[in-house]
């Protein structure tokens, strides 16, 4: 065995046992990324994440010559690029010298920063299985084509990288349905508790109210009974925050179940074709049910609008009221609108919430997710 096939089974060995180690995807891509260029011939690298429909992310990079890293790596990620076209058509599955990168050449006549005689990279996918999840990019400087030893390094490389990934998305995945488990038995316990506990002071108010005859007792157990049968719609609704029956019928149907437990009438408009990943379903539902909370406990009306529209990029959902509204210089005093708590839901996927309002005019909320 030569020594550089010894040296290269060594350095496999010290990227598995880096990705065996690390749980947090970010920092396994740019620690693996930094491991490969240490210990080959491979200078500079970066990792792209490509979905389903063509959306691709630059999640990690390394040593990138000036050219390529200006204004936050835009010649990267923008305009047409062979690599990503062959992945998206299914027609890369190894480790291929590129012999000319769209991408490259852009930023080389458009940059009068140092590329570091960067002109050509080698690419290869990552995947696990039948499951692909981005593409692996290396380059060095004077450098037109890798060697059939140095590809094959690198697709050993992206098969280690490959089920890295795959292993952390079933441990988030993992937890996910933990997390879910929790919150079911959270909700079991407080129907099973606190919602019981409400209903029997619900009926023992009501009995005060026949046993007096004293005008001011009976006033007294009617407020009772009316704080009481509040706090009863607010605790299922938190049970329905908590497990949302009906969300496995479709996220309309799970919103307009969680209207009726409300008391609100719900009219919803809904534009395109609703194919939402989990986490954007579930994160557009919270959002929703914040709004829909708003409503019932500012807006002084029981009735709103839903407009909800899918885009081939974003998801678009306005809830609207015609209620009391408010100035928006309140904002401050207002902590329990919880429109903090949407924008900081819409903001761990990447989104937006805004809203309209004025006095006696009603309230919108506009959130926007992409996806």
């Amino acid at each position: 065995m030569q020594l550089n096939e010894l040296s290269n089974i060594e350095l496999l060995k010290e990227i598995a046992e880096f990705l065996n180690e690390e749980t947090e995807m970010e920092k396994m891509l740019q620690g693996a990324l930094r491991k490969l260029l240490e210990g080959t011939i491979f200078e500079t690298g970066w990792i792209f994440f490509i979905n389903e429909k063509g959306k691709q992310e630059l999640i990690a990079h390394e040593n990138l010559p000036n050219a390529l890293q200006q204004n936050d790596c835009k010649h990267l990620q923008k305009g047409g690029c062979w690599c990503v076209t062959r992945f998206l058509n299914s027609e890369l599955d190894k480790a291929s010298n590129i012999i000319e990168c769209k991408r490259i050449v852009h930023s080389r006549r458009s940059s009068s920063k140092d590329y570091s005689n960067i002109t050509h990279h080698a690419t290869v996918p990552l995947q696990s299985g039948q499951e692909r999840f981005g593409l692996l990019n290396v380059a060095t400087p004077n450098t037109i084509r890798f060697s059939e030893g140095e590809l094959a390094l690198l697709e050993s490389v992206a098969f280690q990288i490959g089920s890295a990934i795959k292993r952390i998305l079933l441990t988030k995945q993992e937890q996910q349905v933990a997390l879910v488990q929790e919150r079911n038995r959270l909700a079991r316990d407080l129907h099973d508790s606190v919602n019981q506990l409400l209903f029997s002071v619900t009926l023992t108010a009501r009995g005060g109210i026949e046993m007096t005859e004293q005008q001011d007792v009976k006033n007294t157990f009617k407020e009772i009974q009316y704080l009481t049968q509040e706090a009863l719609t607010e605790m299922r609704a938190l049970i329905w925050q908590l497990r949302p029956k009906g969300l496995e019928n479709g996220i309309i149907e799970g919103l307009k179940g969680y209207g009726d437990i409300l008391g609100l009438t719900l009219n919803v408009n809904v534009k395109g074709v609703i194919n939402l990943p989990a986490k954007i379903e579930e994160t557009l539902f919270r959002i929703a049910q914040e709004a829909m909370n708003n409503v019932r406990k500012h807006s002084g009306v029981l009735q709103a609008e839903l407009y909800l529209t899918i885009t081939t990029t974003d998801v678009l959902l306005v809830v609207k009221d015609e209620g009391r509204g408010f100035h928006m210089n309140e904002l401050n005093s207002l902590r329990s609108l919880g429109l903090q708590s949407m924008k900081d839901r819409a903001y761990s996927v990447s989104g937006t919430v805004d809203w309209v309002t004025e006095w006696d005019k009603g309230t919108e909320i506009l959130v926007r997710l992409p996806y």
